[in-house]
């Protein structure tokens, strides 16, 4: 209450919560991690199934991206789990970490696939499961781009970095079982995870250097 100068009497004043802002944001980033780690469990199941059956190293590939952004999404989350202590740069670095491995597996399942001389079926399951998350991944990524650039929380921007790369993935995977199914090129699957070893590198380093994602996924 606040008292007037001219007539002695008291004047009701309304006092903003500042916390009231950040809670509602946490609120928004755990709603987001909950609904990534949702999709990303049926993403992965869905690819490395299909990746098994038509022994497709693309595929394979991006449910190993699906896994490793499934894990993402979990580094992120766990900040704001009670009596869970991880600090936003500790999370940033493993986020990164998380995206070495990921190259790491998507080179040695392609260049194992080309030693091999291994034709990969077509598959419709890995054609649909791409096509969804074309749509579905950038526009998570965009949601935690702009809710890390509020908040400024690195580990949910490197993540950001994740669901673009698998949004990117998503496109090679889809062009190179889209080519297999049509014109039956061997070498285009594993050719195509390859293309993106170097990004998911370069997205790694900035991660790990705690920089802030400025991909457009």
């Amino acid at each position: 209450m606040k008292r007037s100068a001219e007539t002695g009497d008291q004047i009701p004043v309304q006092i903003s919560s500042h916390q009231d802002a950040p809670a509602e944001m946490t609120n928004r980033i755990r709603r987001l991690q909950i609904i990534t780690l949702g999709w990303m469990l049926a993403e992965c199941a869905i690819a490395l199934a299909a990746a098994w059956r038509a022994q497709s190293p693309v595929l394979l590939a991006f449910g190993a991206d699906s896994f490793v952004e499934l894990m993402s999404a979990l580094v992120v989350l766990f900040q704001f789990v009670p009596g869970f202590t991880l600090s936003e740069a500790r999370a940033s670095r493993l986020a990164g970490i998380l995206l070495f491995v990921l190259a790491g597996v998507v080179s040695l399942a392609s260049v194992l696939a080309l030693w091999r001389e291994v034709e990969p079926e077509t598959s419709w399951m890995g054609i649909g499961v791409t096509a969804a998350a074309l749509i579905v991944m950038p526009i998570l990524s965009r949601a935690k781009r702009t809710i890390g650039k509020a908040t400024g929380n690195l580990a949910l921007s490197a993540d950001a970095v994740q669901s673009a790369t698998c949004a990117y993935l998503a496109g090679l995977t889809l062009a190179g079982l889209a080519l297999n199914a049509m014109f039956r090129i061997r070498w285009v699957d594993p050719l195509a995870a390859l293309v993106a070893v170097p990004i998911i590198c370069m997205e790694g380093r900035k991660a790990l250097q705690g920089k802030t994602c400025h991909c457009s996924g």
